[in-house]
């Protein structure tokens, strides 16, 4: 364990790194009212900083900067509770006031918000489709060969199909479709959909073809989740070597990769990821910060952001999480 001053010393470094990019020379460090002591002495401690891996020295006449270790104690031991300016605060709450949108769209924006107030990358990920229950299902007349088949979902997105029927079916059998149909398919998640079929093909009456029609148009494979990346321009530009951007850029573009990435670090109980701890190559030189959705106490996602490892850790966090608590709030009274 480091000592106090030491503790100063590192938090010092890697809060000046962060601000400036520049590697940070001992002298000053002690030029800061924060340290009574001599430029030797703290050219001392950052040597043994470094000799204990928390430091490195880019050039040899250079000053230091922080190694993934560094960061690591940086994050776990002396990030502040980090709270947004009352304009960021008043941009996420403005932005989630008037977020009626579809599913789809607001997770889209949500993304572009997180790049908006961090300028890193960003991932958010929407609940799965096939694991959200059907909280309404109504058809709807077009025309006397046509229904259209609506259903809404626990998540906030909304199902839509088309059917063709035969000019025999009366209103009073699409109703009683409706009728049997909610039965069926209420509080039930989309992927029993075989097993509401079954159910349905066991009960012979005169509206089981119809509702078999409407099962069965929504019966298929879905993507398990939303997934989206903003920002990534923005990494373009958080990197000196071209071959880094390249590799961060490949990498954002691969959604399997992406999606891995965050449900190992879920899985890992993972908040921050710092450089090589995420397990993916391509983004050594990043971090990851994340932050579940939950939604009536359930996880229906994830938001987070992609930085390079000197990211400004309290404001991330803080964003996420605020971003996090409002998307949950949002799909909640959805």
């Amino acid at each position: 364990m480091l000592d106090d001053r030491k503790t100063a010393i590192l938090r010092a470094i890697v809060e000046e790194y962060i601000a400036t990019a520049l590697p940070v020379g001992s002298s000053h460090i002690a030029k800061s009212q924060e340290f009574a002591v001599s430029s030797a002495t703290v050219r001392n401690d950052m040597a043994a900083l470094e000799r204990e891996g928390f430091l490195t020295q880019p050039h040899t006449s250079a000053g230091r900067i922080p190694t993934d270790k560094g960061y690591r104690f940086f994050v776990d031991n002396l990030v502040p509770n980090g709270s947004l300016g009352s304009l960021e605060q008043a941009k996420v709450g403005s932005f989630f006031e008037s977020a009626h949108f579809r599913l789809e769209e607001t997770l889209q924006r949500t993304s572009t918000l997180l790049t908006q107030l961090t300028n890193y990358a960003s991932v958010v990920i929407g609940p799965s489709v096939e694991v959200a229950v059907v909280r309404s299902v109504q058809l709807v007349r077009l025309s006397s060969h046509h229904l259209t088949v609506v259903v809404v979902l626990s998540n906030g997105s909304v199902e839509n199909e088309q059917l063709e029927i035969s000019q025999d079916v009366s209103d009073e059998n699409i109703l009683n479709a409706v009728f049997k149909l909610q039965k069926l398919m209420l509080q039930a998640p989309l992927r029993d959909i075989q097993l509401m079929r079954d159910a349905n093909q066991k009960l012979v009456d005169d509206i089981s073809p119809l509702c078999e029609k409407v099962l069965a148009s929504l019966d298929r494979t879905r993507n398990d989740e939303s997934f989206f990346v903003g920002g990534a321009s923005q990494m373009a530009e958080a990197f000196d070597a071209v071959e880094i951007v390249r590799n961060v850029l490949h990498t954002l573009e691969q959604q399997y990769v992406v999606v891995t990435l965050v449900r190992d670090m879920l899985n890992r109980g993972l908040s921050v990821a710092i450089g090589a701890e995420h397990g993916v190559a391509p983004l050594s030189a990043c971090s990851v910060v994340l932050a579940p959705v939950l939604a009536d106490g359930e996880n229906v996602g994830t938001v987070g952001v992609l930085g390079p490892t000197r990211m400004n850790y309290p404001q991330a966090l803080a964003t996420v999480e605020l971003v996090s608590d409002r998307l949950g709030r949002r799909l909640t009274e959805n």
